[in-house]
């Protein structure tokens, strides 16, 4: 990783401040993770049986963040970026996939999220979660897609490292 340009959540601010700043801040951690990779480097799986790659992590927040927020909010149907069974394990498997492929798709979902959210009226705003079959907040929404990024960019640390043998920020 060359450079660290995150952007720190603010010490002070508002509930829906800080949690747009929260999940910018992992999203940026994603990106960072993977600067500086070729696609082989980003396709390298760590130990079997997994299969997890930082480029499979990268598609997998794609489809995250399209199944919490234009799923939820927009087009319950919306299909999924890379399946058409609601299969959210299908994203991992980028063995196929690129880094231009993978970030764009992903780069856009992201757009989309945050367009939703500035959209909204408030945190209180419901949408419907298909996959639950309930009704959710934006702010229980927000939340979620926060704890993925948290959890996934943990894996990332481990990724990275054994890539290049650096450690995670």
């Amino acid at each position: 990783m060359t450079s660290d340009d995150r952007i720190g959540p603010p010490s002070l601010g508002s509930e829906r401040d800080t949690l747009r700043a929260f999940l910018d801040y992992h999203r940026a951690t994603l990106a960072m993770k993977c600067e500086g990779l070729t696609d082989e480097e980003l396709r390298q799986q760590s130990m079997p049986p997994s299969t997890l790659s930082l480029l499979g992590l990268v598609r997998h927040m794609a489809e995250v963040e399209r199944a919490w927020f234009r799923r939820v909010f927009e087009d319950n149907h919306a299909p999924l970026v890379w399946s058409d069974k609601v299969d959210f394990q299908a994203a991992y498997d980028a063995s196929a996939s690129t880094r231009a492929e993978a970030f764009m798709a992903w780069d856009a979902e992201v757009e989309n999220s945050r367009r939703i959210e500035r959209e909204a009226e408030s945190l209180d705003q419901t949408g419907f979660q298909p996959r639950w079959g309930e009704t959710v907040s934006l702010r229980m929404v927000m939340v979620h897609v926060l704890l993925e990024y948290g959890r996934h960019n943990g894996h990332a640390d481990f990724l990275r490292e054994g890539v290049d043998g650096t450690t995670g920020a």
